[in-house]
């Protein structure tokens, strides 16, 4: 008897320890900010409630592109929706280091004078056994969900600046386009009269009439552009009502110095996106799930526990009792053929990313590097020679050598060119935020130009 109290005392406090089995407090949202952080090379605030008060003071000051993302980071209700998913990934770790509970039988018989009873405490035996694998099996899961959470945390952050980029360059397209229509509408004003006074042909009329029109029309899409990326940042950002009145700044940021020329790129990324790590440890849990399969094809369910037996008038009878699930129909070959199909497409599912993250890289710098070489050819070339050529054709107009429509056209040209230089470095800043997707991220990093 007393052998078979330790045993049951044994497995009962085995029981205890694996119910107290449990993961960190902030359920892995503080290593899911650690991981974006390295990645979009800013502060990630990440918390499962919102921060109003520090949204409040960041959008009380004009964005910037750092404080859009963390706005976003800090509000954005599909990102606070990822990191609640942690929970379950969490509950199932926590499941798995926990016994199934003990089951308890009682019965009693009574006849001829004499009373039976028969008690039993039943105890998940191969639960107990397998326990260090299904923990393994999960805390693998667990690692990957953490992975899936950075890389939603770290897509919205490239999402954001790119959405912060093309509303910056489409407020300032338009506030251009503007200017454009009144020189334009200066030039149809002037024709006007002159053709009022008999100095102006009808055709020349219409045709800087036409300017007008065009002008007019191309401001009311440049005004639809701005506020339709408008909107699209503020939906990332998760702001409505009274924070709808965010201020922009009213130009994009200089180009850098220099373009960024990264060295083992695609050894970098084949290390850092969080895909392929995901990618990774869905095959390793993948293959753990198979070892376990293939251990268990055959006992699957294996209970053991302590009993006793008393009946009136004689001693009690102590002893133990076993339930052993006998393999007659299912050898357990479907699960374990289920398990290595599995494993098998999770190793080439995370080969065919490694290709196509190498692919993603080579593109995405490639879009860089001639972003960066159209913008700064505009910076550099286009716009001071366009500058040059309205210094020149401003001085023969002051010298009665060029008339006022001339003035009129080559300010239109002027401002078609700083209008052209504007998309390109809006172009710009959204191709380094793709590349810098293409190697801590992956996902979708087809080149975006904000149309």
């Amino acid at each position: 008897m007393k052998r078979n109290i330790k045993v049951a005392s044994a497995v009962v406090a085995l029981a205890v320890l694996a119910g107290c089995a449990s993961v960190s407090k902030d359920g892995g949202i503080g290593d899911v900010g650690r991981l974006t952080q390295s990645r979009i090379g800013q502060d990630a605030p990440l918390a499962r409630e919102i921060d109003a008060k520090e949204v409040e003071a960041l959008l009380a000051k004009p964005l910037s592109a750092e404080s859009a993302v963390r706005v976003a980071l800090l509000h954005n209700q599909a990102l606070k929706a990822s990191l609640a998913e942690l929970g379950i990934a969490q509950a199932d770790l926590a499941q798995a280091g926990r016994l199934r509970n003990p089951g308890v039988s009682f019965g009693r018989i009574r006849g001829g004078g004499e009373t039976e009873i028969d008690r039993a405490v039943i105890f998940d035996v191969a639960g107990l056994l397998t326990m260090p694998a299904r923990t393994g099996i999960e805390t693998q899961r667990f690692e990957q969900a953490k992975l899936h959470a950075a890389s939603q945390a770290v897509r919205l952050a490239t999402d954001t600046r790119q959405a912060y980029f093309a509303a910056v360059a489409a407020a300032q397209a338009a506030a251009f386009g503007g200017q454009a229509r009144q020189a334009a509408e200066a030039g149809a004003e002037l024709a006007s009269r002159m053709r009022g006074a008999g100095n102006w042909s009808k055709l020349d009329e219409a045709r800087e009439r036409a300017f007008y029109q065009d002008a007019v029309t191309l401001q009311a899409r440049a005004q639809l552009q701005a506020t339709i990326t408008r909107e699209q940042l503020a939906r990332l950002l998760g702001l409505w009502g009274g924070q709808l009145a965010f201020t922009l700044p009213d130009r994009l940021p200089d180009l850098p110095a220099a373009p960024q020329t990264p060295a083992d790129a695609e050894a970098q990324a084949l290390s850092t996106r969080l895909d392929v790590l995901a990618a990774r440890r869905d095959a390793e849990a993948t293959a753990r799930a198979l070892g376990l399969t293939r251990a268990t094809r055959f006992i699957d369910v294996f209970d053991a526990g302590y009993a006793n037996k008393s009946v009136t008038g004689q001693p009690r009878q102590n002893g133990y009792e076993v339930a052993l699930e006998l393999p007659l129909f299912d050898w357990g070959g479907a699960r374990v053929a289920r398990a290595e199909a599995t494993y098998m497409m999770a190793v080439h599912r995370t080969a065919d990313l490694a290709v196509r993250a190498r692919s993603e890289v080579r593109s995405a710098y490639a879009t860089y590097r001639t972003a960066y070489d159209i913008a700064r050819h505009y910076r550099d070339e286009v716009v001071p020679l366009r500058k040059q050529i309205s210094e020149e054709v401003l001085l023969r107009y002051n010298g009665m050598l060029a008339s006022t429509f001339e003035l009129l056209a080559d300010s239109r040209e002027q401002l078609a060119s700083v209008d052209a230089a504007i998309a390109a470095q809006r172009d710009f800043w959204i191709a380094e935020s793709n590349l810098q997707s293409a190697m801590t991220n992956g996902g979708n990093i087809e080149a975006r130009t904000g149309e």
